[in-house]
């Protein structure tokens, strides 16, 4: 197995080698939560999703991190405009981030660490900085990173050190700081926002300090991969990774992939630019939440996702084919000789689908492979030359690669109990020849989300994408 990943840092597509052997350690800079996340968002946590299914898949040991931002300016500004705490704010989004990262199948990651719950480790952290002449203390009690500390700023940007800074969360006059290209690492306090009593004084941490203090409690000071938006790379990724070797003087991550942007009328989704589109109102308007998931994750993560009417019918349309075709192989009944071609096609579709994914992740070559291996099985049934035990094989199978993109329908043991005995019971009516209560039934299910066919084998059915299923 040779896992082969893009790093920003380097620029390179290098194997992966895991630093301890077999234990891969992900950290994924997650939302903030004030607001609802939009797609774009979950593109890139839905990246890093598709990465830690495929290294389980692989057989790696991961262990994944993904932050919740629950203390910072937009938090601040919404809970003081709503007339609640910033908790309550930020306990409200945390919650909806769950539960549409849920909605879109998302991996739970291991663990979610939440800002405000790291303040003894952010403090300490900056303690240290201090202590190694990285960090200054200015008069209204902030502390700030001495960026001319730290030759070795700007690589994973690829920037002048000497060039001014662009794109940071804090103005640049709002704090007295030596250099304007100092960035915040703890914020003193100000009357109406939260503040915390620490050993290095009272107020809160700075952004990019949050993230540098929860990876490195959770995964170590040095570990194998982080993940996030390219809009990440600078300032917040660039601050991470200055903070955090300093600190240390160790390396602080060995692989940094980064998602690129989803485009929504040919240009960045950005709340900024309001031209987002919502998890929830989506699924509340009737999208199907696995061809959402499908449209998200079927264009490579390092290129640019245009996102336009067809992308969802056409998500809907390959998910359809997949369920379609696993609805078929669970119905199909064949008494023959088992068909000896068969182990051999699926594990050319199998190679060609690792091949893919193996390549930083390349998984417009595992779909092709995917739905190459769909076509000819679907072939094969049609000409009925798999037996019952081929196609039992088969439908295991596709499980097995659907483990990685997460798209596929639940298999029937998994169907509602209510709509497993209306099943049952549309079945028991066509047995009994009442065609009118079968129909009854067929067209009672469609409207719950269940496709019902008669075929040769009985009665097949599954869920349709259409449906929001």
């Amino acid at each position: 197995m040779t896992v082969r990943l893009a790093d920003t840092l380097t620029g390179e597509v290098r194997p992966l080698e895991p630093l301890e052997p077999g234990h891969v350690r992900v950290y994924t800079c997650g939302p903030t939560v004030y607001g609802p996340a939009h797609i774009g968002n979950f593109r890139s946590f839905l990246f890093a999703d598709l990465l830690v299914r495929y290294l389980r898949y692989r057989g790696l040991r991961v262990t994944w991190a993904m932050n919740l931002t629950d203390i910072d300016d937009k938090i601040i500004r919404g809970a003081a405009a709503e007339g609640v705490s910033t908790g309550e704010l930020a306990d409200r989004y945390a919650t909806r981030f769950l539960a549409d990262a849920s909605a879109l199948g998302m991996t739970r990651p291991d663990v979610l660490p939440r800002a405000t719950e790291h303040i003894p480790q952010i403090a300490d952290l900056v303690a240290r900085l201090r202590d190694a002449g990285h960090a200054y203390q200015t008069e209204d009690g902030s502390w700030f990173f001495r960026i001319a500390s730290w030759p070795a700023y700007g690589r994973l940007a690829r920037l002048d050190p000497e060039a001014m800074r662009v794109g940071e969360r804090v103005e640049s006059d709002e704090y007295g700081k030596d250099d304007v290209r100092d960035f915040a690492l703890w914020k003193g306090p100000k009357p109406g926002e939260p503040s915390w009593d620490t050993p290095i004084g009272p107020g809160r941490p700075g952004w990019h300090i949050e993230c540098s203090a929860m990876s490195m409690t959770h995964l170590g000071p040095s570990f194998d991969i982080h993940t996030g938006g390219v809009d990440l790379v600078f300032p917040h990724h660039e601050d991470e990774i200055a903070q955090s070797e300093a600190a240390t003087g160790k390396p602080f991550v060995r692989t940094w992939m980064h998602c690129a942007h989803l485009r929504l009328g040919g240009e960045k989704m950005a709340k900024s630019k309001g031209n987002i589109e919502r998890v929830a109102d989506l699924l509340a308007a009737g999208v199907s939440p696995r061809a959402l998931r499908y449209a998200l994750i079927s264009v490579h993560y390092r290129a640019p996702l245009n996102y336009t009417d067809e992308s969802l019918p056409a998500a809907a349309a390959a998910v359809d084919r997949l369920d379609a075709l696993l609805a078929a192989l669970a119905a199909y009944r064949e008494d023959r000789a088992d068909d000896s071609t068969l182990p051999g096609l699926l594990s050319g579709v199998r190679a060609g689908f690792e091949a893919g994914l193996d390549d930083d992740l390349n998984i417009s070559e595992a779909l092709a492979a995917l739905f190459e291996g769909v076509r000819e099985l679907n072939r094969r049934l049609a000409d009925r030359t798999l037996s019952t035990a081929d196609a039992a094989h088969a439908a295991t199978f596709l499980r097995e690669l659907d483990a990685v993109l997460g798209v596929a329908a639940p298999p029937a043991d998994e169907l509602e109990p209510e709509l497993a005995a209306m099943l049952e019971a549309r079945a028991a009516a066509r047995s009994a020849r009442q065609w009118a209560e079968s129909d009854r039934l067929r067209d009672e299910l469609a409207e719950r989300g269940i496709a019902v066919e008669d075929t040769r084998d009985g009665q097949r059915w599954r869920r349709t994408v259409a449906s929001g299923g």
